[in-house]
């Protein structure tokens, strides 16, 4: 197997007396979705604040490409090629899908020594990236508020993977998506993970992860319960893991199996 492409090793985050994580150990390849399950509060979002140079680690190590990483902020980690796409999309739904896919990047184009704003050539990379994962738009001028969650989430993901995301941190991407929707974005992340670029996938619905996951991590309370690969761990076993098997049996005890 090929080196991974990022690695935290031992990583603690601590917000006064609370310990939001507590010596968690991940590692992400190339090519791979990696799947990062937990219920709330488990330390999911934590975590990938600090992957993305959002948080910076109380203790341990971030190596990005072999090389240890400082992050300071968020620009830091785009810098190296570490993308998050959050569940608010970051997206203005009045302004066309062109203009939202190139917001904070504008092409430019100069005339008569002036620079203005390459519409055509945002359109037309805009409409290119957009079928490339599987969405045939209107036109690159449709508002972003037209489209779909599933679409939105498409747009964002392909806006990342254009401006050179080598990692791709999806935030629940599916949790309020309906069932064609949520089919749709699981499909642009295989396309994404074909190109080779490294997903870490974050849910806490069993069935979205094992239907697109390579391997599975589970937070408990901020710590690691284990890492599984695809085929060698079922869907309940998962479950287990993230509700906490024991306690979810105790109560079914309880309640007579009607749980």
């Amino acid at each position: 197997m090929a080196d991974p492409i990022i690695r935290m090793e031992n990583i603690e985050k601590h917000f006064g007396s609370v310990i939001a994580l507590a010596g968690v150990t991940l590692e992400v390849f190339p090519g791979e979705c990696h799947c990062l399950l937990g219920d709330n509060g488990a330390g999911k979002s934590t975590f990938i604040k600090t992957m993305s140079g959002v948080h910076k680690p109380t203790a341990g190590t971030i190596q990005f490409e072999g090389e240890v990483m400082n992050f300071e902020n968020p620009r830091d980690a785009i810098a190296a090629g570490i993308a998050t796409v959050y569940q608010d999309l970051a997206m203005i739904p009045l302004m066309s899908v062109s203009r939202n896919f190139f917001m904070g990047n504008e092409p430019t184009k100069k005339i008569a020594g002036i620079s203005f704003y390459d519409k055509d050539h945002a359109d037309r990379v805009t409409m290119e990236e957009m079928k490339q994962m599987g969405i045939n738009l209107r036109g690159a001028d449709q508002a972003v508020g037209t489209l779909s969650g599933g679409e939105r989430q498409t747009v964002a993901i392909a806006r990342a993977v254009h401006f050179g995301a080598k990692v791709l941190i999806l935030d629940e991407p599916t949790s309020a998506l309906g069932v064609r929707q949520t089919a749709n974005v699981l499909a642009t992340v295989d396309r994404v993970r074909k190109q080779g670029i490294a997903v870490v996938f974050i849910t806490h619905n069993v069935r979205h992860a094992m239907a697109i996951g390579d391997r599975f991590t589970v937070l408990n309370r901020g710590k690691t319960l284990g890492t599984a690969d695809r085929g060698h761990i079922t869907p309940e076993e998962l479950q287990d893991l993230m509700a906490g098997g024991q306690e979810m049996a105790q109560l079914e005890g309880s309640l007579g199996g009607t749980v």
